[in-house]
């Protein structure tokens, strides 16, 4: 918040026309605003300076305002959108909600623009905390999150997903939880496995081995997680993109409308193709909703469905996403359930 004075002296006024005020009164008021905000004293303390009671101090910084002598003007980056944000926190529960400008037509046409993972880098060094566990899942967002991370206070970061295609872990979320636990200068825990097995035993029977077991064991420790969110169509869905056509056919009879870790949600945010959770090297859905800061970082109109779909499920507390999204979000979208508001505030924990 920039608070800037101003002190109109020509004709000794101000503001609405009829109302003057003396040399003595606006010096006082200048003053006494000064003192206010930019020296961010009391107005008890204002009172006991000029020898005046602390009703006369307010009534004098209201006439201040009112009369224009001092303007509070609230400024925010121009890539930030203020008030779409605090519209769809307010309508969906959210704890937080930015909400960045969508690149201009034609600049931009990945799914995630990558300017959603920068300001997602931002808010995780706002809300990570020391000792906190940071999980990961992968993502094309929060790899590029991770890419822009330059602070984030010492914490475990542990990866929540199997990765897309077990030969570009270095390029993906194996890269992005290491890149976070430099960053912070606390442990990593890895996950060298594929999202999606051939078959239930065979994810099982991956779950069991040392390392993928030992990430495992933090997932109820986690205190703030990252998430991708997936429209269910191809180059758009990772889940999508790997199952063949009949599957993607089966699942499609569900009513798949969205996909996030590997949990497929329909329109309506209840969670459908439960077997195929059983196949994948994931953090299983009741334990994000166990989470107390889950952060989902998505944009595009193209996913603004899916986005509605995932919040309605209640797993999300905090959403990262952009004006083309959040003007479908908060226009053309029935919200559900308020998560933040169900959930205990990790900064009070």
């Amino acid at each position: 918040m920039n608070r800037s004075e101003e002190i109109a002296v020509p004709g000794m006024s101000a503001g609405r026309p009829g109302l003057r005020m003396g040399p003595a009164e606006l010096v006082q008021a200048a003053a006494m605003a000064r003192r206010f905000y930019l020296e961010s004293k009391s107005k008890i303390q204002i009172a006991e300076e000029f020898g005046v009671s602390r009703f006369k101090v307010a009534r004098v910084l209201e006439t201040a305002l009112e009369r224009d002598l001092v303007r509070i003007e609230i400024r925010v980056p121009a890539e930030l959108d203020a008030e779409r944000s605090d519209a769809l926190r307010a309508r969906y529960g959210l704890r937080h909600a930015v909400v960045v400008e969508s690149p201009a037509e034609g600049e931009d046409e990945s799914p995630d623009p990558e300017n959603l993972g920068e300001v997602a880098a931002e808010l995780l060094g706002e809300l990570v905390v020391e000792g906190d566990v940071l999980g990961l899942a992968w993502g094309r967002s929060t790899i590029h999150m991770a890419a822009a991370l330059d602070r984030l206070p010492p914490c475990t970061v542990v990866q929540l997903t199997g990765v897309y295609d077990a030969g570009t872990a270095e390029r993906g979320s194996v890269e992005a939880v290491r890149r976070a636990a430099q960053v912070s200068g606390g442990e990593a825990h890895p996950i060298y496995a594929p999202m999606l097995l051939p078959d239930p035993a065979t994810a099982a029977a991956l779950r069991g081995q040392t390392g993928i077991a030992r990430a495992f064991a933090y997932f109820d420790k986690v205190t703030v997680a990252a998430v991708s969110i997936g429209s269910w169509e191809p180059g758009i869905s990772t889940v999508h993109d790997m199952l063949t056509d009949e599957e993607r056919t089966h699942y499609s009879t569900l009513g798949v409308a969205a996909e996030m870790s590997a949990h497929l949600f329909d329109a309506d945010g209840r969670l459908v193709g439960r077997d195929l959770g059983e196949r994948c090297i994931t953090v299983e859905a009741d334990r994000l909703r166990r989470i107390p800061e889950v952060v989902a970082i998505a944009g595009g109109l193209r996913k603004a469905e899916a986005i509605g779909a995932v919040l309605r499920s209640g797993l999300v507390t905090s959403l990262v996403t952009d004006t083309a999204a959040a003007d479908f979000l908060l226009t053309e979208f029935t919200p559900a359930p308020k998560p933040a508001l169900e959930r205990a505030d990790p900064g009070e924990a």
